[in-house]
């Protein structure tokens, strides 16, 4: 039998941002448009398996965003301790999902080869591409490889019974999303592939870009992987915090469940 997880999202930063920001192109109505910032847990008995793990005041603070809780010290919140983890997905490189790759001191980190060649390769001397990367967690990335610490895997694969991952591309060279077993079903955890729901429901992809054809095919690819479209979860809205409940009153407006249906 397929292993069952809880699954969390936790709201660690949220920014003040235009519509025109998040829409190749921009958009018509150019009214305000915030954007939240999120790392994800799956846990049960067994294991603890955190996806994303945030940015630092420091790279965040570079770009003018603010850390409302450091993500890592906030998974105490749901009783996880990151000295203990076993295994870390990163959907991709860029700085606001892999700057806190030292508070895991045992982990494993879970990244699609072609993330790694891109965020070293050639590329990086454009600006408009490298602004997305912060030097530093590359440079930590490459350092825990040296290590072993490191898991590449190059398409689909299994990261541990029940969660998997499956590359698209687009937004990144070695974007991946991240399929969750839970008791509603496989959540699929859609990270940057679509930031927002209304950039897949409209067809408009985000607008940092280093394959557009790539970034349209993926919203098939995560609609291919959905039982139905309320088990995408996006990777950046707002919304996740007010369609999906708290685990406790204590938590509310910092964490939400997502292996519960979300609100009609």
């Amino acid at each position: 039998m397929t292993a069952v997880y809880e699954l969390f999202a936790l709201r660690y930063a949220t920014r003040e941002a235009r519509r025109g920001e998040h829409f190749i192109g921009g958009d018509p109505h150019d009214g305000p448009m915030p954007m939240d910032y999120f790392v994800w847990v799956a846990r049960n008995a067994d294991r603890a398996v955190v996806i994303d793990i945030g940015f630092t005041a420091e790279s965040g603070g570079k770009r003018g965003r603010k850390l409302e809780r450091c993500p890592i010290d906030s998974l105490a919140l749901l009783g996880v301790d990151p000295a203990t983890v076993r295994d870390v997905i990163l959907t991709h490189m860029h700085y606001d999902h892999v700057g806190n790759f030292d508070k895991f001191p045992k982990a494993r980190f879970h990244l699609q080869e072609p993330e790694m060649h891109y965020a070293v390769g050639r590329y990086m001397r454009h600006k408009q591409l490298a602004k997305s990367f912060e030097p530093d967690d590359v440079c930590g990335m490459v350092r825990l490889n040296f290590d072993g610490r490191v898991v590449y895997h190059n398409g689909a694969a299994e990261v541990a019974d029940g969660i998997n991952v499956v590359p698209t591309g687009g937004h990144s060279a070695g974007l991946q999303f991240v399929k969750v077993n839970t008791k509603r079903g496989v959540v699929v955890l859609a990270s940057d592939v679509t930031h927002f729901y209304e950039n897949m429901d409209t067809q408009r992809p985000f607008t940092v870009a280093l394959h557009v054809g790539d970034m349209l095919e993926a919203f098939d690819t995560l609609r291919a992987h959905a039982a139905s479209a309320e088990l995408i979860v996006p990777g950046h809205d707002p919304q996740v915090m007010r369609r999906y409940p708290p685990p406790s009153s204590e938590l509310d407006g910092i964490v939400v469940r997502l292996d519960v249906p979300p609100a009609q």
